[in-house]
């Protein structure tokens, strides 16, 4: 059986989830990253997509987040995440807004540097949506 750390999910609107977990998976900018107990440190940003977690009785857990940093050290592992809420509550119509957003964002792009992360950000909303919002 793994051995358990501490998690927080932090959004600015609340704290999400502070719990003993086994496993949690995060989005970060360079690929997804598992975390377990004892990792070594670390600092990523993390893009928008889905965080699972694993808790010790091996039940999972899934939060959908629109970027921000993870915080990670052998005792556990902070998420302060830009938005964040759970997989069940995400609502379409605010995706499809960030959506649009993104859009709106990439064709008002001056700059070739703004116009790639613009890209990558709509890419990363759209393949969000394709993994957690049926068809």
């Amino acid at each position: 059986m793994a051995e358990a750390f501490h998690f927080e999910l932090v959004s600015p609107e609340r704290l999400l989830l502070s719990a003993e977990i086994t496993e949690v998976v995060i989005p970060g900018s360079e690929g997804y990253l598992t975390v377990m107990a004892r990792h070594a440190p670390l600092m990523s940003t993390i893009k928008p997509g889905v965080i699972r977690v694993r808790q010790p009785d091996g039940k999972e857990d899934s939060y959908v987040v629109f970027g921000g940093f993870a915080d990670i050290s052998p005792e556990g592992c902070t998420i302060l995440a830009e938005s964040a809420v759970h997989v069940d509550d995400l609502n379409r119509e605010e995706l499809q807004r960030r959506i649009q957003d993104a859009r709106e964002d990439l064709a008002d792009a001056t700059s070739h540097e703004q116009r790639t992360k613009a890209e990558q950000f709509l890419h990363q909303l759209m393949t969000l949506e394709g993994s957690v919002l049926p068809a």
